[in-house]
């Protein structure tokens, strides 16, 4: 019998509880299921530390998955793990954008059923770990005015069927209206593809292609091809924002002649400060920032 480790947040609510218990139960029928519940990463570690092998199950959204990746990458234990999700986050990004299901009882067949394959990762040149994607300038904005409005629209519901998945592109149009724009420098795979003399509104990172709860910011990315999706927005002057918002809603925002996608393994963004926003978490302000890609640097259940 396999077994499992389930690692899920402490502060659930009361309908994250039942969710969970409907998941348990279908991995029950076929699995030893350990659950521990943690609140910080000091609990997170110690609770991998007694892992022993198991397959990790993450009971949570794209922060709980991006807790537990960062964790196994520091122990560098990542390379031998294999992980299962059941999303229940807001937004469930990654879940998205890897064909998992979003009904936790669908989720926990896959993880029964499915199959374990490399997915990729981004790291950073401290050592920061990305899971889904990362983003700088105006998306960064939007994420930050976005995180508001999701937590007011998250309430506008039943349990996760509410409306907090608007709260990106709310987010993104309010960016719109007042937002600066931002001269620096890309490079891709140590080729310059943006100098500081062509002012860009943002630049996204992928190695899934969601944010903000379906937002398709970089809609071709796969986790599973061995390359990072860069997408270039040079939609600073006011219409175009307006313009790109509009298209970036509706995921044809790489059809503007303002917006530049290219693939590579490696980029390196530098210039103005600018803040970031790697799977979901607002960092910054930096003035360069650089991200390689590992090919294959976990296992996740997968369909």
């Amino acid at each position: 019998m396999r077994s499992l480790l389930v690692i899920t947040n402490a502060e659930a609510g009361t309908s994250d509880e039942e969710r969970l218990a409907e998941a348990l139960a279908v991995l029950r029928e076929q699995a030893s299921v350990e659950v521990e519940k943690t609140s910080n990463p000091g609990e997170l570690d110690g609770v991998l530390h007694r892992a022993g092998g198991r397959t990790v199950v993450v009971a949570g959204g794209d922060g709980s998955l991006h807790a537990v990746v960062t964790a196994l990458h520091k122990r560098q234990e990542l390379a031998d793990t294999t992980l299962g999700l059941l999303p229940m986050g807001t937004g469930n990004d990654f879940a998205r954008g890897n064909d998992i299901p979003l009904e936790v009882a669908d989720a926990a067949r896959l993880v029964l059923e499915g199959e374990a394959r490399g997915v990729d990762l981004l790291v950073d040149e401290v050592g920061n770990v990305v899971v889904n994607n990362v983003h700088v300038g105006v998306g960064a904005q939007a994420s930050r005015k976005g995180a508001k409005w999701k937590a007011r629209l998250g309430s506008v519901g039943v349990g996760k069927v509410n409306l907090g998945k608007l709260g990106y592109p709310i987010g993104a149009a309010l960016s719109a209206f007042h937002p600066p724009s931002w001269r620096l420098r890309v490079e891709v795979d140590g080729r310059v593809v943006n100098d500081v003399d062509r002012p860009v509104l943002m630049v996204a990172i992928g190695n899934g292609g969601n944010v903000g709860g379906g937002t398709e910011l970089n809609p071709d990315a796969d986790t599973e091809d061995g390359l990072l999706d860069v997408m270039i927005s040079r939609a600073v002057r006011p219409m175009a924002k307006l313009g790109y918002v509009a298209r970036l809603r509706k995921g044809e925002h790489e059809d503007r002649d303002d917006v530049v996608t290219l693939r590579g393994t490696s980029v390196k963004v530098s210039g103005d400060e600018f803040w970031l926003s790697a799977d979901g978490e607002i960092s910054g302000p930096e003035r360069s920032r650089s991200w390689r890609l590992e090919r294959a640097a976990y296992s996740m259940i997968l369909p």
